[in-house]
Order: structure tokens, then C-alpha cells, then sequence
């Protein structure tokens, strides 16, 4: 009996009467105050492991120059895009690191918009930045939202699909990036308000400027429709880099009209005029956009505009080939797991040029022409005795002319 008046805590050394409660165990005793210790420094452990686990979605600040190396290991050309992209992402997420400093400088975000033909290698920018920083991405089509109550999807759902792609994890979707394809489908039928309710236009574009410049959102965790039962997850959106791209089919005649690429003279450079008027996307503004139909308050909230250049003969040559992703090395490995060894000859790649310039479908129609090409040795080859193929300019021309789209007219 003796021994139970000297109890003392194995960990902090009081003993029994300077405590509460001094819980017993095998070989020695722990008092209130350590078990409470104890449970703060497992939760700080705790939190610490939730951390280590999202890595996976910490970004990695690059400087513009990392980034624009990177972004041209996958995207040919876009030079002026590169390096503006390059400096509005560098820049937004600079911003979010110097928050937890006290300073009376707020740095405001910098919103994208980018401008060009179809299939000039939009998504694949976006993508692509988002690959580099290791944030979440989500890509979402602005024709399918529609103001709240009637049929269609509510703008908020775009920041479900950030969620999903982080595996719900709120931290980590408020550092993310959403890129808004489709931005000019949603223009207003004029430059004047509507008088009408522009369900899927104005309305939509109203619906998108707090989110934009950043507020606290509620979003359904599955998607669909809010209703008051739902359970919520709140976002902030203050952090999330909003990256807006379309083709503004038609806005090169506004731009047209501003420039006035009809200018006669003496001193009028024939040449550079011509030049200006094949590429009229680069001298594109807000101010062409409002006559566009895109809203002042959401052009305010787009600060940085970018544009994309029309691809040439040239370009698309060396998208077949020069970048990582590059098509002929998709289709290399391709026939490689097979065995097969694909060779292609340089006439074929002109020739697939050649139509992807006529079809006016840009690099995406690269592919369509590839995939016409080569889908009868696709189909044929796999789990026949042959070892390699070579894509000779007579066989692609026979595959093509066989297929569809060669029917089409060409626009």
C-alpha cells in the first residue's frame, strides 16, 4: 500500500494530489493536463498527415519564363498568348502566396479571356498551365448554363466540377483553375440590354460576375439544380484563376470597322495592310467584345485578353510532328504496342496540311484526317503477322478519298 501514495504522472512528474485525475496504466500513470497535451499535439499531427495527403494539389509557383518553356514543349506557335498567359497565372498565384502578408497594396485577380478560331489550341493552353502548377482544372462549356430556374445548369455547377476533380477537397478547388469554354456563346443578341429575359445569354453573364471577382458560393456536391434540402459546400473563390476562351465567330468584322483596313493613299503599306487584315484577332479589345455582346461588368472582370493566332500551312506541319503530344507520336506508339512500326512519309504530312487548311477545322482537324487515314491499317493490322507499315502519299490519298469527308464541301 505504500507505494499508491507516491502515484506521480510518467509524463509531467506531479503527483497525485497536484492533479485531478491520474488515469493508471500498465507500468505507469497520466494525469488531465497531459492527455489534454497530448490530444492537441494528435490533432496538429493529424491535420498535418490531411496535408502531406493533397500534395498532390499544392501548386508549383513557376516563373512566366518556366512556364512559356513548358507551354512550348506542347503548343506550337502562340507566342504573344504564351507569354501573356505566362505572366497573368505567374502573377495570380504570386498574389495568393503574398496573402497571408499585412499590406495595405491589395493586388486584384487577373481573369483571362482569350480569342481565337476553332481548334488554335485554346483548352490545350489551359490544360496545359494546369498540368505545369499541379492545381485542380476543370473545363466547362458555358452554352449549357441558364439563368437560375429554368431548364439548363446553374453557373455555380462549374465549381462542382472543380470539386470532383480534387476529390472534394474545398482547399484545394479554392487554388484551382476553371476554364469557361464557349464564352461567346453567351453573348447578348445586341450591344443594348435586353428588354426581353435572355435566358441563356445576358442573364448568364449577370449570374457570372460575383463569381468571377470572387465571393463565397454555395455549391450542390453533385451538380444539378439547388434546392433548399440539398446539403452545400461552401467556396470561396477569391483564389480561383478564371481562364475564358472563344472563337467570337464574326468579331473580325468589328474589328474590321475600328481599324479600317480599307485605308488608300500613298503612303499606305499594301502589304502589312494585307497582313492585317488575314489576322485582325490581334488588334481585338474589350471594346470589340461589348459590340460583340459580351456585358461591361463581366468584360471589367476579364482584365487580362489575349489572342490566338489563325494556324498556317507551317504551323500545322509542326503540330503533326515537333511537341510531345504530338500526333504522329501518338499513332507511333500506338502501332508500337502492337509491334507494328509505323513510318510516314514527308508528302503525307503536306498532304494532311493541305486538307486541314481547306476544311478550316485547325489542328483538331489534323486529326479527323489521321483517323481516316489510318483506320482500315488499324483495324486490319493488330494480330496479323506484319511488322511495320509505311504511309506512303498514294496510300493516304486512296484511304482519304474512300472516307466521308471527303465528300464534304469544303467552307
Amino acid at each position: 500500500m505504500p507505494k499508491q501514495t507516491n502515484l506521480h504522472c510518467s509524463f509531467c512528474g506531479r503527483s497525485r494530489d497536484e492533479v485531478k485525475i491520474l488515469i493508471a496504466g500498465q507500468e505507469g500513470h497520466i494525469c488531465e493536463n497531459c492527455i489534454e497535451h497530448a490530444q492537441e499535439i494528435i490533432m496538429q499531427e493529424l491535420q498535418v498527415r490531411d496535408e502531406n495527403l493533397t500534395t498532390q494539389y499544392k501548386f508549383n509557383i513557376r516563373k512566366p519564363i518556366e512556364i512559356k518553356n513548358y507551354l512550348d514543349q506542347y503548343v506550337i506557335g502562340q507566342e504573344d498568348a504564351k507569354k501573356i498567359l505566362s505572366v497573368a497565372v505567374y502573377n495570380h498565384y504570386k498574389r495568393i502566396t503574398r496573402k497571408q502578408q499585412t499590406d495595405d497594396v491589395e493586388i486584384e485577380k487577373s481573369n483571362i479571356i482569350m480569342v481565337g478560331e476553332t481548334g488554335t489550341g485554346k483548352t490545350l493552353l489551359a490544360k496545359t498551365i494546369a498540368k505545369l502548377l499541379n492545381v485542380p482544372f476543370a473545363i466547362v462549356d458555358a452554352t449549357v448554363f441558364t439563368e437560375a430556374g429554368y431548364v439548363g445548369e446553374d453557373v455555380e455547377s462549374m465549381l462542382t466540377r472543380l470539386l470532383q476533380a480534387c476529390n472534394y477537397d474545398v482547399a484545394a478547388a479554392e487554388k484551382g483553375i476553371v476554364f469557361i469554354d464557349e464564352i461567346d456563346k453567351i453573348a447578348r443578341k445586341g450591344d443594348n440590354p435586353s428588354i426581353t429575359r435572355d435566358v441563356s445569354g445576358e442573364g448568364v453573364q449577370q449570374g457570372l460576375l460575383k463569381m468571377l471577382e470572387g465571393t463565397e458560393v454555395l455549391v450542390p456536391p453533385q451538380g444539378g439544380r439547388k434546392h433548399p434540402e440539398q446539403k452545400m459546400i461552401k467556396i470561396n473563390t477569391t483564389n480561383i484563376l478564371f481562364i475564358c476562351g472563344g472563337a467570337f465567330d464574326g468579331i473580325d468584322k468589328v474589328i474590321a470597322r475600328r481599324i479600317n483596313t480599307n485605308a488608300i493613299g500613298f503612303n499606305v503599306n499594301k502589304e502589312e495592310q494585307e497582313q492585317q487584315r488575314k489576322n485582325l484577332l490581334q488588334f481585338v479589345n474589350a471594346q470589340d467584345m461589348r459590340a460583340f455582346g459580351l456585358i461591361p461588368e463581366l468584360l471589367g472582370r476579364l482584365p487580362v485578353v489575349t489572342y490566338l493566332n489563325p494556324l498556317t500551312a507551317e504551323t500545322l506541319r509542326l503540330i503533326l510532328t515537333e511537341p510531345k503530344n504530338s500526333l504522329i507520336k501518338q499513332y507511333t506508339r500506338l502501332f508500337e504496342l502492337e509491334g507494328i512500326k509505323l513510318t510516314v512519309d514527308e508528302d503525307v504530312l503536306e498532304f494532311m496540311v493541305t486538307k486541314a487548311l481547306e476544311f478550316k477545322l485547325g489542328a483538331r482537324g489534323l486529326r479527323s484526317i489521321s483517323e481516316h487515314i489510318l483506320t482500315d491499317a488499324m483495324f486490319e493490322l493488330p494480330g496479323s503477322n506484319k511488322k511495320e507499315l509505311h504511309l506512303t502519299l498514294d496510300y493516304a490519298t486512296k484511304k482519304f478519298d474512300k472516307s466521308k469527308m471527303s465528300k464534304l464541301k469544303v467552307a
